[in-house]
């Protein structure tokens, strides 16, 4: 099968290098892949599969109106490049597949889209809300397929996106690579939260990740021996090192950028924390479990309460409730864990099953397509 698969860039982004590792698997696998790519600027640029990349000459730095661009390069590649399945792999592009049903009509390929972020999206005022939810019924009228990334996902995308049961197949987000399950599998865990506690997240510095509640739960701490170390680059780097400046916390919070391997910060933590205001099935969530973590995290996604275990492997606070996530992460000190069962509830999201999985969907799309 031709496989096409656009990416903006590669800047540092979940959804973006679970596309590349999965491009990576579909090609060993014997498949013609080809991602389209914006731009090649970005830190994940220097560790990219060796795929078959299509790119255009940028004019000028469109980075500003990437979204634009990459309709404009991706109508210009399939009409150059007829392809049996256009792969939309997360709910940033969503705009782009659309364009691409209007723009090339019975020409475009059939398009499955991968919903990598929360739906409801309860963090919206209403108005807001509202438009967002029109925005993924037309989605649901015009793209062919709808992939979750876990089960509670399959009537979240009935109910907004409206489209049949039959148009939605949930794939486990395809998080971890072989290789890299082994080694977060293999660190070494006690069942005991050692004194002097390190609290570890990873993720863009932007205003999705909410990090500004982060650190006003972590200033709540009594104990001053905790850690707190946020691996990520973004544009919320100086607001978030002014805030911890403010609170008192500047010489306990790390902020190491954007790293291509997180293992070695995952290895030194002794509990994950999430508190984004909206997420899919986050992938440092997954990776944290494999790690043999617990996890403190909000309310952020649907899949959440599954993906610990509906308590199992740590606590699930409020969105945005400052106070709740500073008593949850020293109560999860204390709270029963066990890594090995963490690690099990990891171990699905490997990206060899999941690749395979979208494979079959991608024949049957072509076949009928």
């Amino acid at each position: 099968m031709k496989i096409a698969v656009p990416i903006h860039s590669f800047e540092p982004g979940g959804v973006e290098r679970v596309a590349l590792n999965l491009c990576a698997a579909w090609q060993a696998d014997g498949e013609d892949v080809t991602v389209v790519l914006g731009r090649k600027d970005g830190a994940m640029g220097a560790n990219a599969p060796a795929l078959n990349y299509a790119l255009e000459p940028e004019p000028v730095p469109t980075a500003a109106f990437e979204t634009l661009w990459m309709i404009r390069v991706l109508r210009r590649y399939l009409k150059r490049e007829p392809a049996d399945v256009l792969f939309a792999s997360g709910n940033t592009y969503a705009v782009v597949a659309v364009a691409m049903k209007l723009l090339l009509g019975r020409r475009c390929p059939p398009v499955a889209i991968k919903l990598s972020n929360d739906l409801y999206r309860r963090d919206m005022i209403a108005p807001y809300r509202a438009a967002y939810h029109w925005w993924l019924r037309i989605q649901g009228r015009w793209l062919d397929h709808c992939v979750g990334m876990a089960q509670p996902m399959r009537a979240e995308i009935a109910e907004l996106m409206r489209v049949p049961d039959e148009r939605i197949t949930i794939i486990e987000d395809p998080s971890l690579q072989e290789a890299q399950f082994a080694a977060l599998t293999a660190l070494p865990r006690s069942d005991q939260i050692p004194r002097a506690p390190h609290y570890v997240s990873v993720g863009r510095l932007a205003g999705q990740k909410n990090y500004p509640l982060l650190l006003r739960a972590f200033a709540r701490l009594e104990d001053p021996a905790a850690r707190l170390t946020i691996v990520g680059e973004g544009s919320e780097r100086g607001k978030l090192e002014l805030l911890a400046a403010e609170l008192g916390i500047a010489d306990r919070l790390d902020l190491p950028g954007h790293v291509s391997d997180p293992l070695p910060y995952l290895a030194s933590a002794s509990v994950f924390v999430l508190s984004s205001d909206y997420e899919g099935v986050p992938a440092v969530v997954i990776e944290a479990l494999a790690a043999g973590l617990p996890l403190v995290a909000t309310r952020c996604s649907v899949s959440l309460p599954g993906l610990l275990g509906e308590g199992a492997f740590g606590q699930l606070v409020a969105v945005g409730v400052e106070a709740e996530f500073a008593r949850a992460m020293g109560s999860v000190l204390t709270m029963p864990f066990d890594p090995a069962a963490a690690r099990d509830a990891a171990a699905p999201f490997r990206i060899g099953r999941a690749a395979r999985r979208y494979l079959d969907l991608f024949a049957k799309l072509a076949a009928n397509g």
